[in-house]
């Protein structure tokens, strides 16, 4: 494995960080305060046409073709200055890799370039429902042919980015008498069709300029061209694309606990007690180098589940191991910096508490703490038991 990053990795990292500094970080306290929608529209739009909304697609439909390494490099650093640019960024990557995985010709030339180049500002992935959420296969969505079409009926709920999204992927059960998980296929629906209602965003502890809403289905007729992979196959399409989305939301982890250590430490070296800055007490300065360890321990993982992704191997442990590492350490790194600036890191004044409280989500979506040591668990187990 290569450690060290490709000039192209490093030039799309570096662009990336250059972007978040200029424009994301000044927008992000915004957009906690759910102000600034249009300029957050016209990031994601800046950001396609970078090319950071297609990094792992072929250039055929658009995209970057810059590879899985370099979309982990660049979503740490988008999340860094903005975790709601960097989510939506990442699901739409993720929304754009299933197509192009499992998609026919007719609908990676229709949606991909779309997703690609910002004429749509995300997608989303409607997997979720209030009795399926770590048990996917218990969903309750129901996918019904009528004719050439299928009625859809159900609702998804905890969908990034449904207000805004061009395009939704849809599972929904298509065989109610297949054992649990045989029966489900993918879909992939225009969000614009009669028959889709979007709630009112979710009010949420963190990330909260990511809009965060339930989608209900009521009668919803979508063409049989929408059917994405086989029928009754979509469930090994959601389990293999959560995989990967783990390294994103890895990646956006890193990216929030990164920020928060930089600001902590830049703060050690301005604050006075005792006559003296105290990034000279070695309480602090042993607080300070744990964090980082950790941080890069969690960079490391998250390239060795990238680059084996990137090279056609398995990585679905190692997806598990990076996102649940970076994620709960990430966690650490916040909370953490909050101890080391006292009540300042309290105050609304400082990014620190609206950093904790974006980075919570981390242990949580994409498969919680709990469910990654399981998958991780099994793979270890496979071979004796």
């Amino acid at each position: 494995m290569q450690l060290a990053l490709t000039q192209e990795q490093q030039l799309i990292q570096s662009t990336a960080r250059q972007f978040a500094e200029t424009e994301l970080a000044p927008l992000a306290p915004e957009l906690d305060k759910h102000l600034g929608r249009e300029q957050f529209l016209k990031n994601l739009k800046a950001l396609a046409e970078l090319g950071y909304m297609g990094l792992n697609v072929s250039a055929e439909y658009g995209g970057s073709e810059a590879g899985v390494v370099a979309f982990s490099a660049a979503l740490t650093e988008l999340a860094r200055g903005c975790a709601n640019t960097a989510v939506t960024v990442s699901v739409t990557n993720m929304v754009a890799e299933v197509i192009q995985a499992v998609g026919n010709e007719d609908q990676k030339n229709t949606y991909l370039p779309k997703l690609c180049s910002g004429e749509y500002s995300a997608g989303a992935f409607c997997l979720t429902e209030s009795s399926a959420g770590s048990d996917p296969s218990n969903m309750k969505t129901r996918a019904v042919r009528d004719g050439d079409d299928w009625i859809l009926n159900g609702s998804k709920i905890f969908i990034t980015s449904a207000e805004y999204a061009g395009c939704f992927v849809v599972w929904a059960v298509t065989d109610s008498a297949a054992k649990r998980g045989k029966g489900i296929s993918c879909f992939l629906v225009d969000a614009d069709l009669p028959g889709i209602k979007i709630a009112k965003a979710e009010e949420k502890m963190g990330q909260r300029g990511s809009s965060t809403n339930e989608i209900v289905f009521e009668d919803c007729r979508i063409p049989s061209s929408a059917l994405l992979g086989e029928e009754n196959q979509g469930y090994a399409i959601a389990v293999g694309e959560l995989a990967g989305g783990r390294i994103g939301v890895g990646s956006l982890a890193l990216g929030i606990g990164q920020a928060a250590m930089d600001y902590a430490r830049n703060y050690l070296g301005e604050r006075e007690q005792f006559g003296q800055k105290i990034a000279n007490f070695q309480g602090l300065q042993w607080m300070l180098a744990d964090r980082y360890t950790e941080l890069e321990a969690a960079r490391l993982l998250l390239m060795q589940a990238a680059y084996l992704k990137e090279n056609g191997q398995d990585f679905g442990a190692a997806a598990s191991m990076a996102k649940v590492f970076a994620s709960e350490k990430a966690n650490d790194a916040c909370y953490s910096a909050i101890q080391m600036m006292g009540g300042s890191g309290y105050i609304q004044e400082y990014p620190l508490e609206r950093l904790a409280r974006d980075v919570r989500i981390t242990t949580i979506y994409e498969g919680t703490s709990e469910v990654q040591r399981l998958i991780i668990a099994r793979d270890l187990l496979k071979d004796i038991l």
